[in-house]
């Protein structure tokens, strides 16, 4: 059982049967509209960007919201194109971070506000600065955020943006101190230190003012995952989105800050949380300050003996139970194709805990019904909703033969299909389904739709032509309809 309460106890919930066909099919009784897409203006000089991935909000009231979305990254074939110009580049920039757009319900349908004073983009480009003033690399300021994946949501009504595979950009300083090669090369044009990225931004909605946290330290963060501990500070849970990484949690020092605290690394062997302090003295030897710490968190974890995972992905919890659930992709390299969702359980029911138990909830596979978990969001009956992220490359394909296209998936917490793995949408071809995000009064869920066409070499034929039927387009979506309001009446 996932909790005590849910909306499936005298009913089966349909499913949809997996598909490869170009188009989002979903599970009979819901329905979907698209709120905006990649190029769509947001306000005068700028539009919605490309590769949405994380949502959320603060509610101006119940039908009136300022939607957060992260744009994760550019595929250049949709964008403006291979060459590695300058220009290019700085069109790219614009793309990626996120998008802060107005959305307003009328008549049953979401709508974007265009041209509204909330609405406005954080950017590649745009300078933020770094928390407490702490300088990194020479500055007190970054310039843009990027690669922006998943996220979280602080107590006080703040969002939390996470800044995942960093590397893609402006590459990654080696141990001799070069800096390798990135995909997208940016570091061509402008030089931006490595150290610069990789950290969690923290965005004031209505202002769109930001600032990153090295508190919460440097790696491919997927997640920041906010809950209170039974001492009233803010704990945040992240994985690190790579083979053989690690699931960190950081402890405030306030209630209603994220500026000082302890971040904390795991290990499930031993049910521990280890803290990345430089008073440590294994880790003082290896590292000058605590800076430094933060900077190489994945250097800092490995010494202290953390456990390593299969891509520690995103991190929810359940509310009436307080377990922790983290979705494990897949690990290629060590066979495991389908990934797991682990649960978590802190002594005492405490987030602020140092103890605790890991078990796993959930196993991909054929059997199961599911593979390479990724996103997650429980609804407020405790069911679980969660995403996956098969790779474009390998849809169907090899181990993969037979789930079809990325999809949604439920695991209904009571009633005659309790913790069975349910498919209610199939995404387009080479799309994930991303950022599931429920409205105030969960009638909506949100979706971003990223990378249909994602393996396209060409305009003239792409793999999807999702949404219009020419050219594949991200968009985020508002999923509705009977069968939605019933699982969450």
């Amino acid at each position: 059982m996932l909790g005590p309460l849910s909306g499936c106890n005298s009913f089966n919930i349909p499913a949809t049967a997996p598909s490869s066909e170009d188009k989002l099919t979903l599970a009979p009784g819901l329905n979907y509209s698209i709120i905006t897409k990649y190029g769509d203006p947001i306000n005068q000089k700028e539009v919605f960007g490309f590769n949405n991935d994380y949502i959320n909000f603060l509610a101006l009231s119940p039908d009136d919201l300022i939607l957060w979305v992260n744009h994760e990254y550019v595929n250049p074939v949709w964008v403006n194109g291979l060459d590695r110009t300058k220009a290019n580049m700085e069109k790219e920039r614009k793309l990626v971070g996120g998008s802060l757009i107005r959305i307003k319900k009328e008549n049953n349908i979401w709508k974007m506000q265009v041209n509204d004073p909330y609405n406005r983009g954080l950017r590649g480009d745009t300078p933020i600065p770094f928390a407490n003033g702490v300088e990194v690399m020479g500055s007190k300021t970054a310039i843009g955020t990027l690669a922006n994946c998943a996220g979280g949501k602080t107590p006080w009504n703040t969002i939390l943006t996470c800044e995942e595979n960093y590397y893609g950009f402006y590459g990654e300083r080696q141990p001799d101190g070069a800096i390798n090669k990135s995909l997208l090369q940016w570091e061509k044009h402008f030089q931006n230190p490595p150290e610069h990225y990789g950290w969690v931004v923290e965005v004031e909605p209505k202002t769109g003012k930001a600032k990153k946290h090295t508190t919460l330290g440097r790696f491919a963060h997927e997640s920041a995952t906010c809950a209170m501990s039974k001492n009233d500070k803010c704990v945040v849970y992240s994985g690190d989105d790579k083979n053989d990484e690690h699931l960190y949690k950081f402890i405030s020092e306030e209630s209603n800050s994220l500026e000082k605290g302890t971040l904390y690394v795991a290990n499930l062997e031993r049910g521990e949380w280890m803290p990345l302090t430089i008073e440590n003295p294994t880790l003082k030897v290896h590292f000058k300050d605590q800076l430094d710490i933060l900077i190489h968190a994945r250097k800092a974890a490995k010494i202290l003996g953390a456990t390593p995972l299969d891509r520690p992905e995103d991190i929810e919890i359940n509310s009436f139970t307080g377990d922790v659930f983290v979705a494990c992709t897949n690990n290629k390299p060590k066979k495991n194709y389908h990934g797991q969702i682990l649960k978590i359980q802190e002594d005492n029911s405490d987030h602020g805990s140092l103890k605790f138990k890991a078990s796993t909830f959930k196993t991909g596979g054929h059997d199961n019904g599911f593979t390479c978990p990724d996103n997650m969001v429980f609804d407020n009956n405790g069911n679980l909703w969660f995403t996956n992220d098969i790779a474009g490359n390998v849809l169907n394909k090899g181990p993969y033969k037979g789930f079809g296209n990325n999809g949604l998936f439920i695991v209904p917490a009571g009633g005659p299909q309790a913790g069975e793995v349910i498919q209610l949408a199939s995404a387009p071809v080479d799309a994930e389904l991303t950022g599931p995000c429920f409205s105030p009064d969960f009638k909506t869920l949100f979706l971003s739709v990223q990378h249909p066409g994602e393996t396209s070499k060409d305009l003239v034929n792409p793999t999807s032509r999702w949404p219009e039927g020419k050219r594949p387009t991200p968009a985020i979506i508002a999923v509705q309809g009977d069968l939605l309001e019933k699982i969450t009446g």
